[in-house]
Protein backbone atom coordinates (compact mmCIF):
# COMPACT_ATOMS: atom_id res chain seq x y z
CA UNK A 1 0.00 0.00 0.00
CA UNK A 2 2.84 2.35 0.84
CA UNK A 3 4.37 1.66 -2.57
CA UNK A 4 1.07 2.50 -4.30
CA UNK A 5 0.60 5.59 -2.15
CA UNK A 6 4.09 6.78 -3.03
CA UNK A 7 3.41 6.15 -6.71
CA UNK A 8 0.16 8.09 -6.68
CA UNK A 9 1.77 10.89 -4.67
CA UNK A 10 4.63 11.17 -7.16
CA UNK A 11 2.25 10.95 -10.12
CA UNK A 12 0.02 13.59 -8.57
CA UNK A 13 2.91 15.97 -8.12
CA UNK A 14 3.99 15.36 -11.71
CA UNK A 15 0.49 16.08 -12.98
CA UNK A 16 0.33 19.28 -10.92
CA UNK A 17 3.69 20.43 -12.25
CA UNK A 18 2.58 19.56 -15.78
CA UNK A 19 -0.70 21.43 -15.30
CA UNK A 20 1.13 24.45 -13.95
CA UNK A 21 3.48 24.43 -16.94
CA UNK A 22 0.51 24.19 -19.29
CA UNK A 23 -1.26 27.00 -17.45
CA UNK A 24 1.84 29.19 -17.72
CA UNK A 25 2.18 28.36 -21.40
CA UNK A 26 -1.49 29.18 -22.02
CA UNK A 27 -1.18 32.44 -20.06
CA UNK A 28 1.93 33.43 -22.04
CA UNK A 29 0.25 32.51 -25.31
CA UNK A 30 -2.88 34.49 -24.48
CA UNK A 31 -0.77 37.49 -23.44
CA UNK A 32 1.24 37.28 -26.66
CA UNK A 33 -1.91 37.16 -28.77
CA UNK A 34 -3.40 40.07 -26.84
CA UNK A 35 -0.24 42.18 -27.28
CA UNK A 36 -0.17 41.32 -30.97
CA UNK A 37 -3.82 42.32 -31.42
CA UNK A 38 -3.30 45.56 -29.49
CA UNK A 39 -0.27 46.35 -31.66
CA UNK A 40 -2.18 45.63 -34.87
CA UNK A 41 -5.22 47.65 -33.77
CA UNK A 42 -3.06 50.55 -32.66
CA UNK A 43 -1.18 50.42 -35.96
CA UNK A 44 -4.51 50.43 -37.81
CA UNK A 45 -5.86 53.41 -35.85
CA UNK A 46 -2.62 55.34 -36.36
CA UNK A 47 -2.72 54.74 -40.11
CA UNK A 48 -6.37 55.82 -40.34
CA UNK A 49 -5.83 58.93 -38.23
CA UNK A 50 -2.63 59.87 -40.09
CA UNK A 51 -4.46 59.58 -43.40
CA UNK A 52 -7.33 61.75 -42.20
CA UNK A 53 -5.01 64.29 -40.57
CA UNK A 54 -2.96 64.63 -43.76
CA UNK A 55 -6.04 65.10 -45.95
CA UNK A 56 -8.31 67.33 -43.85
CA UNK A 57 -8.05 70.79 -42.33
CA UNK A 58 -10.57 71.65 -39.63
CA UNK A 59 -11.76 74.94 -38.18
CA UNK A 60 -12.08 75.03 -34.41
CA UNK A 61 -13.61 78.07 -32.69
CA UNK A 62 -13.58 78.05 -28.88
CA UNK A 63 -15.77 80.41 -26.86
CA UNK A 64 -14.63 82.34 -23.79
CA UNK A 65 -17.23 80.55 -21.64
CA UNK A 66 -20.54 78.75 -21.84
CA UNK A 67 -22.61 81.82 -20.99
CA UNK A 68 -25.30 82.58 -23.62
CA UNK A 69 -23.56 85.87 -24.44
CA UNK A 70 -20.15 84.25 -25.00
CA UNK A 71 -21.66 81.47 -27.07
CA UNK A 72 -23.44 84.01 -29.27
CA UNK A 73 -20.18 85.92 -29.64
CA UNK A 74 -18.49 82.69 -30.72
CA UNK A 75 -21.05 82.28 -33.51
CA UNK A 76 -20.59 85.87 -34.65
CA UNK A 77 -16.80 85.45 -34.80
CA UNK A 78 -17.19 82.09 -36.54
CA UNK A 79 -19.46 83.50 -39.25
CA UNK A 80 -17.11 86.40 -39.98
CA UNK A 81 -14.07 84.11 -40.15
CA UNK A 82 -15.88 81.73 -42.48
CA UNK A 83 -16.91 84.63 -44.69
CA UNK A 84 -13.28 85.76 -44.95
CA UNK A 85 -11.74 82.31 -45.43
CA UNK A 86 -14.30 81.27 -48.03
CA UNK A 87 -13.15 84.06 -50.30
CA UNK A 88 -9.47 83.36 -49.67
CA UNK A 89 -9.56 79.61 -50.38
CA UNK A 90 -12.16 79.56 -53.16
CA UNK A 91 -9.52 78.68 -55.75
CA UNK A 92 -7.67 76.11 -53.59
CA UNK A 93 -7.62 72.64 -55.09
CA UNK A 94 -5.47 70.76 -52.58
CA UNK A 95 -4.91 70.47 -48.86
CA UNK A 96 -1.38 71.84 -49.31
CA UNK A 97 -2.64 74.94 -51.09
CA UNK A 98 -5.35 75.54 -48.49
CA UNK A 99 -2.85 75.05 -45.67
CA UNK A 100 -0.50 77.61 -47.24
CA UNK A 101 -3.25 80.19 -47.70
CA UNK A 102 -4.54 79.82 -44.14
CA UNK A 103 -1.03 79.92 -42.68
CA UNK A 104 -0.25 83.15 -44.53
CA UNK A 105 -3.56 84.71 -43.45
CA UNK A 106 -3.28 83.99 -39.70
CA UNK A 107 -2.56 87.69 -38.87
CA UNK A 108 -5.60 88.82 -40.87
CA UNK A 109 -7.82 86.12 -39.36
CA UNK A 110 -6.71 87.11 -35.85
CA UNK A 111 -7.32 90.78 -36.58
CA UNK A 112 -10.79 90.11 -37.98
CA UNK A 113 -11.76 88.02 -34.95
CA UNK A 114 -10.50 90.65 -32.52
CA UNK A 115 -12.39 93.35 -34.40
CA UNK A 116 -15.64 91.38 -34.17
CA UNK A 117 -15.11 90.93 -30.42
CA UNK A 118 -14.53 94.66 -29.92
CA UNK A 119 -17.45 95.62 -32.17
CA UNK A 120 -19.75 93.55 -29.99
CA UNK A 121 -18.64 95.29 -26.82
CA UNK A 122 -16.19 92.78 -25.35
CA UNK A 123 -12.57 93.18 -24.32
CA UNK A 124 -11.48 89.57 -24.86
CA UNK A 125 -8.30 88.85 -26.70
CA UNK A 126 -8.30 86.32 -29.56
CA UNK A 127 -5.57 83.90 -30.56
CA UNK A 128 -5.52 82.05 -33.87
CA UNK A 129 -3.09 79.42 -35.06
CA UNK A 130 -2.79 76.61 -37.60
CA UNK A 131 -1.48 73.46 -35.95
CA UNK A 132 -2.10 69.85 -34.99
CA UNK A 133 -4.68 69.44 -32.23
CA UNK A 134 -6.40 66.49 -30.51
CA UNK A 135 -10.12 66.09 -31.16
CA UNK A 136 -12.66 63.70 -29.65
CA UNK A 137 -15.04 61.91 -32.00
CA UNK A 138 -17.14 64.55 -33.73
CA UNK A 139 -20.09 64.50 -36.13
CA UNK A 140 -20.71 67.04 -38.88
CA UNK A 141 -24.07 66.21 -40.37
CA UNK A 142 -23.85 62.53 -41.28
CA UNK A 143 -20.07 62.57 -41.50
CA UNK A 144 -18.29 61.40 -38.36
CA UNK A 145 -14.57 61.89 -37.77
CA UNK A 146 -13.02 59.52 -35.22
CA UNK A 147 -10.98 60.88 -32.35
CA UNK A 148 -7.38 61.76 -33.06
CA UNK A 149 -5.01 64.57 -33.94
CA UNK A 150 -5.96 66.76 -36.90
CA UNK A 151 -4.69 69.81 -38.72
CA UNK A 152 -6.87 72.70 -37.63
CA UNK A 153 -7.19 76.46 -37.66
CA UNK A 154 -7.88 77.02 -33.97
CA UNK A 155 -9.42 80.32 -32.87
CA UNK A 156 -9.62 80.83 -29.11
CA UNK A 157 -11.72 83.68 -27.73
CA UNK A 158 -10.71 85.00 -24.31
CA UNK A 159 -10.15 82.23 -21.77
CA UNK A 160 -11.27 79.56 -24.24
CA UNK A 161 -13.23 77.70 -21.57
CA UNK A 162 -16.55 77.49 -23.40
CA UNK A 163 -18.09 74.98 -25.77
CA UNK A 164 -16.47 74.91 -29.18
CA UNK A 165 -17.68 74.76 -32.76
CA UNK A 166 -15.94 72.97 -35.59
CA UNK A 167 -16.21 72.17 -39.28
CA UNK A 168 -13.98 71.04 -42.15
CA UNK A 169 -12.25 73.79 -44.11
CA UNK A 170 -10.72 71.38 -46.60
CA UNK A 171 -12.45 69.82 -48.34
CA UNK A 172 -14.75 72.85 -47.96
CA UNK A 173 -17.54 71.26 -45.90
CA UNK A 174 -17.79 74.40 -43.75
CA UNK A 175 -19.59 76.12 -46.59
CA UNK A 176 -22.38 73.58 -47.17
CA UNK A 177 -25.77 73.40 -45.48
CA UNK A 178 -26.04 70.56 -42.95
CA UNK A 179 -29.11 71.85 -41.12
CA UNK A 180 -31.05 68.75 -42.20
CA UNK A 181 -28.44 66.44 -40.72
CA UNK A 182 -26.78 65.34 -43.95
CA UNK A 183 -23.85 66.58 -46.00
CA UNK A 184 -24.81 67.03 -49.68
CA UNK A 185 -23.55 64.36 -52.07
CA UNK A 186 -21.52 66.92 -54.02
CA UNK A 187 -19.57 67.82 -50.87
CA UNK A 188 -19.13 64.14 -50.04
CA UNK A 189 -17.64 63.63 -53.48
CA UNK A 190 -15.07 66.33 -52.65
CA UNK A 191 -14.26 64.43 -49.47
CA UNK A 192 -14.01 61.15 -51.38
CA UNK A 193 -11.45 62.70 -53.72
CA UNK A 194 -8.94 63.31 -50.92
CA UNK A 195 -9.47 60.19 -48.78
CA UNK A 196 -8.71 56.55 -49.41
CA UNK A 197 -11.69 54.24 -49.95
CA UNK A 198 -11.20 52.84 -46.44
CA UNK A 199 -11.06 56.29 -44.81
CA UNK A 200 -14.11 57.48 -46.73
CA UNK A 201 -16.14 54.41 -45.75
CA UNK A 202 -15.22 54.91 -42.10
CA UNK A 203 -16.27 58.57 -41.91
CA UNK A 204 -19.48 58.09 -43.91
CA UNK A 205 -20.58 54.61 -42.78
CA UNK A 206 -19.86 54.72 -39.08
CA UNK A 207 -23.56 54.72 -38.22
CA UNK A 208 -24.71 52.48 -41.06
CA UNK A 209 -26.08 49.33 -39.43
CA UNK A 210 -25.74 47.43 -42.74
CA UNK A 211 -21.95 47.73 -42.64
CA UNK A 212 -20.96 46.07 -39.38
CA UNK A 213 -17.24 45.67 -40.25
CA UNK A 214 -16.92 49.41 -40.83
CA UNK A 215 -18.74 50.11 -37.54
CA UNK A 216 -16.30 47.83 -35.73
CA UNK A 217 -13.30 49.48 -37.37
CA UNK A 218 -14.67 52.92 -36.52
CA UNK A 219 -15.14 51.91 -32.89
CA UNK A 220 -11.57 50.58 -32.76
CA UNK A 221 -10.24 53.91 -34.04
CA UNK A 222 -12.56 55.85 -31.74
CA UNK A 223 -11.70 53.91 -28.59
CA UNK A 224 -7.94 53.93 -29.13
CA UNK A 225 -7.72 57.58 -30.10
CA UNK A 226 -10.18 58.73 -27.40
CA UNK A 227 -8.16 56.92 -24.75
CA UNK A 228 -4.94 58.55 -25.98
CA UNK A 229 -6.55 61.99 -25.88
CA UNK A 230 -7.79 61.39 -22.33
CA UNK A 231 -4.34 60.22 -21.23
CA UNK A 232 -2.75 63.26 -22.87
CA UNK A 233 -5.19 65.55 -21.06
CA UNK A 234 -4.56 63.81 -17.75
CA UNK A 235 -0.79 64.24 -18.07
CA UNK A 236 -1.23 67.88 -19.11
CA UNK A 237 -3.27 68.56 -15.99
CA UNK A 238 -0.86 66.59 -13.82
CA UNK A 239 2.11 68.67 -14.94
CA UNK A 240 0.09 71.89 -15.28
CA UNK A 241 0.83 72.19 -19.00
CA UNK A 242 -2.62 73.23 -20.15
CA UNK A 243 -2.94 76.64 -21.79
Amino acid sequence: MKRFAGFFKTAGRSLIRHARCNARFIAVAITAVFVFLVFKMNSYTENVNRGLADSIIRLHVVANSDSPEDQELKRIVRDRILEYIREEVKDSTSVEQTRTVISEKIPEITSIAREMVRDNGYGYDVEADLGIYPFPTKAYGDIILPAGKYQALKVVIGEGRGSNWWCVLFPPLCFVDVTHGTVPDLAKNDLKEVLTDEEFRIVTSAEDESDIPIKIKFKIVELFQDSKIRLSGAFSKLFNLEG
